[in-house]
Protein backbone atom coordinates (compact mmCIF):
# COMPACT_ATOMS: atom_id res chain seq x y z
CA UNK A 1 0.00 0.00 0.00
CA UNK A 2 1.50 3.64 -0.98
CA UNK A 3 0.18 6.71 0.89
CA UNK A 4 0.69 9.69 -0.71
CA UNK A 5 3.55 11.67 1.14
CA UNK A 6 0.99 14.34 3.05
CA UNK A 7 0.26 11.55 4.87
CA UNK A 8 3.63 11.67 6.63
CA UNK A 9 3.27 15.30 7.14
CA UNK A 10 0.23 15.25 8.52
CA UNK A 11 0.76 12.97 11.10
CA UNK A 12 3.96 14.99 12.04
CA UNK A 13 2.47 18.06 12.15
CA UNK A 14 -0.39 17.02 14.08
CA UNK A 15 1.55 15.43 16.30
CA UNK A 16 3.85 18.38 16.98
CA UNK A 17 0.53 20.43 17.57
CA UNK A 18 -0.76 17.57 20.38
CA UNK A 19 2.82 18.65 21.71
CA UNK A 20 1.78 22.67 22.39
CA UNK A 21 0.28 24.07 25.09
CA UNK A 22 -3.74 23.91 25.35
CA UNK A 23 -5.00 26.69 23.29
CA UNK A 24 -1.66 27.32 21.36
CA UNK A 25 -1.44 27.29 17.87
CA UNK A 26 1.18 26.98 14.90
CA UNK A 27 0.96 28.26 11.69
CA UNK A 28 1.38 26.83 8.40
CA UNK A 29 4.44 28.99 7.85
CA UNK A 30 5.87 27.48 11.06
CA UNK A 31 5.17 24.04 10.39
CA UNK A 32 6.53 24.09 7.01
CA UNK A 33 9.48 25.53 8.44
CA UNK A 34 9.75 23.34 10.79
CA UNK A 35 9.69 20.24 8.89
CA UNK A 36 11.21 21.60 5.82
CA UNK A 37 8.10 21.63 3.72
CA UNK A 38 6.18 23.72 0.69
CA UNK A 39 3.64 25.72 2.69
CA UNK A 40 1.12 25.99 0.08
CA UNK A 41 0.91 22.64 -0.48
CA UNK A 42 0.96 21.55 3.42
CA UNK A 43 -1.74 24.40 4.00
CA UNK A 44 -3.85 22.30 1.66
CA UNK A 45 -3.16 18.94 3.81
CA UNK A 46 -3.35 20.59 6.81
CA UNK A 47 -7.07 22.49 5.78
CA UNK A 48 -8.30 18.39 5.19
CA UNK A 49 -7.77 17.76 8.66
CA UNK A 50 -9.97 20.85 9.81
CA UNK A 51 -13.11 19.48 7.24
CA UNK A 52 -12.50 15.60 9.05
CA UNK A 53 -12.83 18.14 12.52
CA UNK A 54 -9.68 16.69 13.45
CA UNK A 55 -7.71 20.64 13.75
CA UNK A 56 -9.50 24.28 14.57
CA UNK A 57 -7.68 26.88 12.41
CA UNK A 58 -7.98 30.42 13.55
CA UNK A 59 -7.35 33.39 11.44
CA UNK A 60 -5.10 36.88 12.07
CA UNK A 61 -1.32 37.67 13.04
CA UNK A 62 -1.58 35.17 16.09
CA UNK A 63 -4.38 32.51 14.03
CA UNK A 64 -2.85 28.70 13.26
CA UNK A 65 -3.93 25.74 13.64
CA UNK A 66 -4.39 23.45 16.53
CA UNK A 67 -6.09 19.82 17.75
CA UNK A 68 -9.68 20.31 17.38
CA UNK A 69 -10.52 17.75 20.45
CA UNK A 70 -7.51 16.34 22.91
CA UNK A 71 -5.28 13.97 21.15
CA UNK A 72 -6.37 10.71 23.33
CA UNK A 73 -9.35 11.14 20.97
CA UNK A 74 -8.08 11.80 17.86
CA UNK A 75 -6.17 7.87 15.96
CA UNK A 76 -3.71 7.71 13.44
CA UNK A 77 -6.87 6.53 11.06
CA UNK A 78 -8.58 9.42 11.50
CA UNK A 79 -5.47 11.75 10.04
CA UNK A 80 -4.63 9.20 7.49
CA UNK A 81 -8.08 9.15 6.24
CA UNK A 82 -8.94 12.80 6.63
CA UNK A 83 -5.77 12.64 3.45
CA UNK A 84 -5.15 9.84 2.15
CA UNK A 85 -9.52 9.14 1.91
CA UNK A 86 -11.53 5.55 3.48
CA UNK A 87 -11.21 3.55 -0.12
CA UNK A 88 -9.56 -0.07 -0.35
CA UNK A 89 -6.24 0.12 -2.24
CA UNK A 90 -7.02 -3.02 -4.06
CA UNK A 91 -9.91 -3.13 -6.40
CA UNK A 92 -10.43 -6.47 -7.91
CA UNK A 93 -12.04 -6.56 -11.48
CA UNK A 94 -12.53 -10.12 -11.51
CA UNK A 95 -10.20 -10.87 -14.08
CA UNK A 96 -10.59 -14.55 -12.74
CA UNK A 97 -13.64 -14.59 -15.23
CA UNK A 98 -11.08 -13.05 -18.53
CA UNK A 99 -8.44 -14.44 -21.11
CA UNK A 100 -7.35 -18.55 -21.97
CA UNK A 101 -7.85 -19.09 -18.34
CA UNK A 102 -11.25 -17.79 -17.89
CA UNK A 103 -13.33 -19.46 -15.09
CA UNK A 104 -17.30 -19.96 -15.65
CA UNK A 105 -20.08 -18.16 -14.45
CA UNK A 106 -20.64 -20.69 -12.06
CA UNK A 107 -17.79 -20.98 -10.37
CA UNK A 108 -17.52 -17.30 -9.57
CA UNK A 109 -20.24 -16.74 -7.73
CA UNK A 110 -18.52 -16.42 -4.39
CA UNK A 111 -16.34 -13.21 -4.44
CA UNK A 112 -12.63 -13.54 -5.13
CA UNK A 113 -10.60 -15.71 -2.62
CA UNK A 114 -7.80 -12.24 -3.22
CA UNK A 115 -10.50 -9.80 -2.55
CA UNK A 116 -11.61 -11.35 0.02
CA UNK A 117 -7.81 -12.02 1.58
CA UNK A 118 -6.76 -8.12 0.16
CA UNK A 119 -10.36 -6.77 1.90
CA UNK A 120 -8.88 -8.62 5.69
CA UNK A 121 -5.65 -7.12 5.24
CA UNK A 122 -7.00 -3.89 4.91
CA UNK A 123 -9.24 -4.26 7.73
CA UNK A 124 -6.50 -5.24 9.73
CA UNK A 125 -4.62 -2.26 8.84
CA UNK A 126 -7.30 -0.02 9.66
CA UNK A 127 -7.92 -1.37 13.14
CA UNK A 128 -4.47 -1.10 13.90
CA UNK A 129 -4.32 2.70 13.14
CA UNK A 130 -7.51 2.93 14.78
CA UNK A 131 -6.42 1.91 18.02
CA UNK A 132 -3.35 4.39 18.34
CA UNK A 133 -3.73 7.55 19.08
CA UNK A 134 -1.96 11.12 19.54
CA UNK A 135 -1.81 10.37 23.32
CA UNK A 136 -0.31 7.13 22.87
CA UNK A 137 2.63 8.51 20.41
CA UNK A 138 3.39 11.05 23.00
CA UNK A 139 3.68 8.71 25.40
CA UNK A 140 6.17 7.23 23.49
CA UNK A 141 8.11 10.52 22.98
CA UNK A 142 11.32 11.54 24.93
CA UNK A 143 10.85 13.68 28.36
CA UNK A 144 12.58 16.63 26.08
CA UNK A 145 10.62 16.27 22.98
CA UNK A 146 7.81 18.56 23.63
CA UNK A 147 9.37 21.50 25.45
CA UNK A 148 12.10 21.14 22.43
CA UNK A 149 9.18 21.25 20.10
CA UNK A 150 7.20 23.67 21.29
CA UNK A 151 10.59 25.78 21.56
CA UNK A 152 11.22 25.15 18.22
CA UNK A 153 7.50 25.22 17.11
CA UNK A 154 6.36 28.78 18.68
CA UNK A 155 9.36 30.04 20.29
CA UNK A 156 7.40 29.05 23.62
CA UNK A 157 8.88 26.32 26.48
Amino acid sequence: MKLPVSTEWVLHCATSLAQLDQGATASTTQLAQYYDLPAPYLAKQLQALVRAGLLAATTGPRGGFRLARSASEITLLQIVEAVAGTSSPYECREIRQQGRGALPPEECLRTCVLAEKMAEAHQAWRSSLAEVTLADILATLPPSAPPRTRQRLTGTT
